[in-house]
């Protein structure tokens, strides 16, 4: 076990965990942030989606011991009152269904736009590649990252 000051949505906070230890599950199992999700475990679909220095990464397989000098954002840490303009646009379009990827998409829609601030259908396809949905609301999340990308 060994001691961690990770920055997380603006506030420093310490962990004692393995170094060997994911993001994913220091942060849900001892920070207590669940909008990260786990599905899959080897960076595949995209529920475990956060921002690290504002690129979009798999939590999942990122150990703790990589992140001290990382600025980490989630989905709880992307807007003060759910008003960042993926999160409105996801709304507008509904685009959830279950909603158990959509933290992970909104994640990589936000730094998505971030680097491309108007993305086009090629760029959306290729930067959202890897973010699985099982419901298949790919034509509703596409469509919001376009309004987001106006805002």
């Amino acid at each position: 076990m060994a001691i961690y000051n990770l920055n997380i949505n603006g506030k420093t906070r310490q962990v004692d965990v393995d170094p060997s230890t994911p993001l994913l599950w220091v942060l849900r199992d001892h920070l207590d942030l669940q909008g990260a999700k786990y599905g899959c475990g080897i960076a595949a679909c995209g529920a475990c989606t956060v921002h690290m220095n504002g690129n979009a990464i798999r939590s999942c397989v990122m150990p703790v011991s990589a992140l001290e000098d990382a600025t980490i954002t989630t989905i709880e840490g992307l807007s003060e009152n759910g008003d960042h303009p993926v999160q409105k646009a996801w709304l507008e379009h509904d685009v959830a269904q279950c909603g158990y990827c959509q933290a992970g998409q909104i994640m990589s829609a936000a730094a998505l736009l971030k680097s491309t601030p108007k993305p086009s259908d090629e760029d959306i396809d290729t930067l959202m590649h890897g973010n699985i949905c099982r419901c298949g609301t790919y034509i509703r999340i596409k469509a919001a990252i376009k309004a987001a990308a106006e805002y």
